[in-house]
């Protein structure tokens, strides 16, 4: 079989795979776990296969011409580069963990059936993205996983937490992406194609006519899609979901999809030297943001969900700065490690025989008792902290030289000043990333919380997995020097000034965060298991209070309970209580645009009942009464009827003599 071939059997194979275990599924419920990891796996070999074919060489192409538009074309179209291939296999070796695992977390799960099902088209559709050569497949593809999204956040539809955060997640990346269509179709109308090779020539010969605006109203949608500021807000919600759910999500799909979109038509965004601008301030507040809220949450999840946040916000500034092959090994090398700590977060929560037991200020004695997640979640949490040897420090530190380049001048791609923002603003996360990092594995591992329930041990695939994902969340910074070739040909070493700049901001941010874990655990009480704890104190507004209610009706009130022996609220101080609600964002959202929504469908709603509901009304009520008078009139008696008769004819008999009067007159 040819490697085109093999390419259009991975994203097929878990689409079948989805089909088949929906329509078996409740006549042959022996065959949905194998519907469910057989064919994703069959496509994560394929995808292996196709990468080594490939070889990091030149990108292999195939297309079919659809019906004819009229216009521009449409094709099925196949777009074979590194980047796209190694994508391929991170996406399905990250799905078929996820597969696995989930046989072992949800196998008490009525709804199983479905959610395996959700599972493999969301594989399908971000396989799609990957190795689509057309922008209009991209988009099916964008679009799908969207709606599949939207069912696995919200797969505990019995909870209101759940139908609240699907809700907001399918309206927040919908926002973006209303924009992102209309610069689809402005960009294929100025290059005169769908096809992502001769939009990136037209992009690189200037057939762009107007760079800028395309790539402002693309960028919301990538904004939307991998939860970058001011679109972000939706991503923490989703911890409602299962926490397979939540990696597939964070480690490979959905969020992903905006970073690998931008690297794939990066010429575009390189036209506009404003929009390049653009990106830098936007992953330098997100980045910064997100791991100051991190270090506020007590949610675990939540916790990793504003570390993705951040991380996307380190790929959007590689980009930012011109080097789509840092962005790209940096998304490989998160992918690896973010869905270990997802899935190590799950083994925690399941080992708690609970879904709601995510509080680390109640967590304690786990490391004895699940030393499988302990081992695993450490190596995740040093790799995402960028302590070399592990893989985070080798991305990180890609997109970092990147980021300096840049700020010195020597990238013709970018604006220096768009260095100097991503390199400043990777640097403090850096010093963020660590403290969170640590102070998650303390409070997680080595906290105070009183001992929940031993529920036994854990299933072993569910254990198995985490030690799957633990080999590249090692080992695959080390491979640096073996895929050059997939990376456009860019050595990828570490420099020596941002690797010293950033291990030394890392080390300093754990070592500040342990200090100040002793020192509160020196002080405080122990917590003791199923105590409530309240959110912090509001300032008295009517936005401040609302911001504190909705969080506690979605979160309930672990999600920022004020541990004393918490050192994020030592390190933050004052701006904990901020940080803790993700800086009143969702509140400034509902005060601008909920707020006015609601009050312009009150007054749509008192116009449609009291104005146009009453001209109905009166519109009916006039043939009423008329037909009242003439029933009323039409009785059958002969004596009103002859002095209707009389009375109309004397009436008559006045008006004639009295206009005969007044023309007599005149």
């Amino acid at each position: 079989m040819t490697t085109t071939t093999l390419a259009v059997l991975v994203p097929l194979l878990p689409f079948l795979g989805a089909a088949a275990g929906l329509l078996l599924g409740r006549r042959a419920p022996g065959f949905v776990r194998p519907l469910a990891v057989l064919p994703t796996f069959a496509a994560f070999v394929l995808a292996v296969v196709v990468a080594v074919d490939q070889g990091g060489g030149k990108a292999i192409d195939a297309a079919t011409r659809l019906t004819p538009t009229g216009s521009v074309p449409i094709e099925l179209a196949l777009h074979l580069d590194g980047f796209a291939v190694l994508v391929a296999v991170l996406v399905g070796l990250v799905a078929t963990c996820v597969q696995l695992y989930s046989t072992g977390y949800l196998r008490d799960d009525p709804r199983y059936t479905s959610y395996a099902a959700l599972v493999s088209l969301f594989t399908s559709a971000m396989l799609l993205v990957v190795y689509s050569g057309d922008l209009m497949v991209l988009l099916v593809g964008w679009e799908i996983m969207g709606i599949c999204s939207y069912f696995l956040v919200g797969h505990y539809w019995e909870t209101p937490e759940a139908r609240a955060a699907s809700l907001k997640a399918f309206l927040v990346t919908k926002l973006g992406d209303v924009p992102f269509l209309i610069g689809l179709f402005a960009l294929a109308t100025d290059a005169g194609t769908f096809r992502i090779t001769g939009v990136v020539q037209a992009a690189l010969t200037g057939g762009i006519g107007h760079p800028t605006l395309i790539a402002l109203l693309l960028l919301a949608g990538v904004a939307g899609k991998s939860a970058q500021f001011p679109l972000h807000t939706w991503l923490p919600d989703a911890m409602a979901g299962p926490t397979p759910v939540s990696a597939l999500i964070h480690a490979a799909t959905m969020v992903a999809a905006g970073i690998y979109f931008v690297a794939r038509l990066l010429p575009v965004f390189a036209a506009s030297a404003a929009a390049m601008t653009v990106l830098a301030v936007m992953a330098a507040i997100t980045m910064v943001g997100s791991g100051l809220a991190a270090l506020a949450q007590d949610d675990i999840k939540r916790v990793l969900a504003y570390s993705t946040i951040g991380q996307l916000g380190y790929m959007s500034g590689a980009l930012a700065v011109g080097d789509r092959g840092a962005a790209v090994f940096h998304l490989l090398s998160h992918g690896a490690f973010k869905a270990l700590l997802f899935l190590a977060a799950g083994v925690i929560i399941h080992a708690a025989g609970t879904n709601s037991l995510t509080a680390m200020s109640r967590m304690g004695g786990l490391a004895k008792r699940i030393p499988d997640a302990y081992w695993t979640m450490t190596v995740a949490l040093l790799a995402l902290a960028a302590i070399p040897p592990f893989a985070g420090f080798f991305s990180k530190e890609a997109v970092l030289s990147a980021a300096e380049h840049t700020a010195l001048g020597e990238s013709q791609v970018a604006p220096s000043g768009a260095g100097w923002t991503v390199l400043i603003a990777g640097l403090l996360t850096a010093l963020l990333t660590a403290a969170y990092a640590t102070r998650l594995w303390l409070l997680a591992f080595r906290g105070r919380g009183a001992e929940a329930p031993d529920h036994g041990r854990q299933p072993v695939v569910m254990n198995a997995v985490l030690w799957v994902l633990a080999i590249p969340s090692i080992a695959f910074g080390l491979t640096t020097g073996y895929l050059g070739d997939w990376f456009d040909g860019r050595a990828l070493t570490p420099a020596v000034t941002t690797s010293v700049l950033s291990t030394g901001v890392a080390l300093v941010g754990g070592l500040v965060t342990y200090a100040a874990w002793r020192h509160t655990s020196a002080l405080a009480p122990r917590t003791p298991m199923g105590a409530v704890a309240a959110h912090p104190e509001g300032d008295g507004s009517l936005v401040e209070e609302e911001a504190i209610a909705s969080h506690t009706e979605v979160y309930g009130s672990i999600a920022s309970a004020p541990d004393p022996a918490d050192p994020g609220r030592l390190l933050l101080g004052p701006l904990h209580r901020h940080a803790a609600t993700g800086f009143h964002l969702d509140a400034v959202y509902h005060a601008l645009f909920v707020r006015p929504v609601l009050a312009a469908a009150a007054l749509v709603r008192f116009l449609d009942r009291e104005v146009v509901e009453t001209y109905v009304r009166g519109a009916s009520a006039a043939p009423r009464w008329l037909g009242w008078a003439v029933r009323r009139a039409q009785n059958g008696n002969v004596q009103s009827y002859l002095s209707a008769l009389l009375a109309g004819s004397l009436v008559l008999a006045a008006a004639v003599v009295v206009l005969a009067n007044v023309t007599a007159g005149s």
